[in-house]
């Protein structure tokens, strides 16, 4: 795109071009809407088969249709996505786990295992084929919002002019701090580690998760992940002080490790590349809305992984936002306030669902209370009981 200083005038402006910022401009130009795309850095396609990126999402089966109707999921090299039938749930001290059968619910699958870069990949390609306008490589320096449209200026000195803007720029959204929303934001005090394994044994497509206690009495989430053929990927929540002790270790203590937890039942682990990791915080904005801009994504709310939703909520934003714009009166823009109001009160309510169990989880197991620890193990055990089991999975799966 050219550096104009001619404003640009659109429906839609999007700022952020992770994965949700891009599936939002695919959805939304597909539904009719003019769109222009914004992200300071320039999209870099990475596509070695020989490197497995550590980035990885479960992706509930709802949202694979709605991908799939983006025309991007079915871009997806198949032999690079998982299927997840089953998920196996230890608590600290239950011998048996709690099993939840996508067969349960006659259904196919729990969720689909993708790696980040190959899903930005696929969408990346619906935006070329598209007429969504891109400006790639300029930060945003400026932003301007009322109740009729924002403007938005680049460092190039390009503006945007738009009925709507979606902040789709990340946990630390640079559009969320201009509008001046307050965030709640509470650390957990936990460092996700991730890694990617080749494993001995097949893990018979079942996501696998442990919730254990280290030396100092703290809540620890081990989740295995299945990727194709004998390979997963791990993400180990630890208390901060746990995980540095983790990360100091070389390869193969640090795989020993990751095998003791789940009892090394898929035999010998190797290391496919040095493990990252990063802080967890649950993060929420005070508002969703203010004026002409929508908050979506992390931009919006940010939630322990252990539930694996952070990127099926994002996308859950996207949708609800297009089914409120295409149910409104043909005389209603689409900064409506009224129209806006309802798609937050809509969204409230099932980040409050998701944050409240994953919230509550994280404090029912980091618990040191030995009344606590018998409860929730027990709790673990009962869950077993087939019509609770059953409105666990219909629940997972339609996310």
């Amino acid at each position: 795109m050219t550096n104009s200083t001619a404003p640009l005038k659109t429906d839609v402006t999007i700022v952020g071009a992770g994965l949700v910022g891009l599936a939002a401009a695919v959805a939304l130009n597909q539904a009719g809407y003019d769109v222009v795309l914004v992200d300071s850095q320039s999209p870099q396609s990475n596509d070695n088969p020989s490197d497995w990126d550590q980035r990885i999402y479960a992706i509930s089966p709802k949202n694979v249709q709605w991908l799939t109707s983006l025309g991007a999921w079915q871009l997806l090299d198949a032999g690079r996505i998982a299927e997840m039938q089953a998920m196996e749930i230890w608590g600290d001290a239950t011998p048996e786990p709690l099993r939840l059968l996508a067969e349960d619910v006659n259904a196919d699958s729990l969720g689909f295992i993708v790696e980040e870069r190959a899903l930005k990949n696929a969408l990346l390609q619906r935006i070329q084929a598209s007429d969504v306008r891109t400006v790639w490589g300029q930060q945003c320096v400026a932003l301007q919002t009322t109740v009729q449209q924002t403007v938005l200026q680049l460092e190039n000195q390009q503006t945007i002019e738009s009925t709507l803007l979606l902040a789709a720029d990340g946990a630390n959204s640079w559009v969320r701090q201009q509008l001046g929303v307050g965030v709640q934001q509470k650390p957990y005090h936990q460092t996700a580690i991730v890694a990617n394994f080749v494993t001995e044994k097949s893990h018979d497509n079942i996501a696998r998760q442990w919730f254990t206690q280290d030396a100092s009495g703290n809540c620890g989430i081990l989740a295995w992940l299945p990727l194709p053929e004998n390979k997963i990927s791990i993400v180990w929540s630890a208390s901060t002080q746990y995980a540095e002790t983790l990360l100091k270790l070389n390869a193969d203590e640090f795989t020993q490790q990751v095998m003791a937890v789940g009892n090394s039942m898929l035999g010998k682990f190797d290391l496919m590349a040095t493990p990252a990791a990063f802080p967890l915080v649950l993060k929420k904005a005070n508002q969703a809305v203010k004026n002409s801009v929508v908050l979506v994504g992390d931009a919006a709310h940010r939630i322990h992984p252990m539930a694996g939703q952070g990127v099926n909520l994002g996308f859950r934003d996207v949708i609800d936002l297009l089914e409120v714009l295409t149910a409104r009166h043909k005389y209603q823009s689409l900064n409506d306030a009224a129209l806006l109001k309802h798609y937050e009160r809509v969204r409230k309510a099932d980040l409050l669902n998701m944050t409240t169990l994953t919230n509550g989880l994280y404090h029912l197991f980091n618990s040191q209370s030995a009344v606590v620890q018998k409860v929730r193990n027990w709790g673990l055990s009962a869950s077993n009981n087939a019509t609770i089991k059953r409105k666990l999975v219909a629940s997972a799966i339609a996310l």
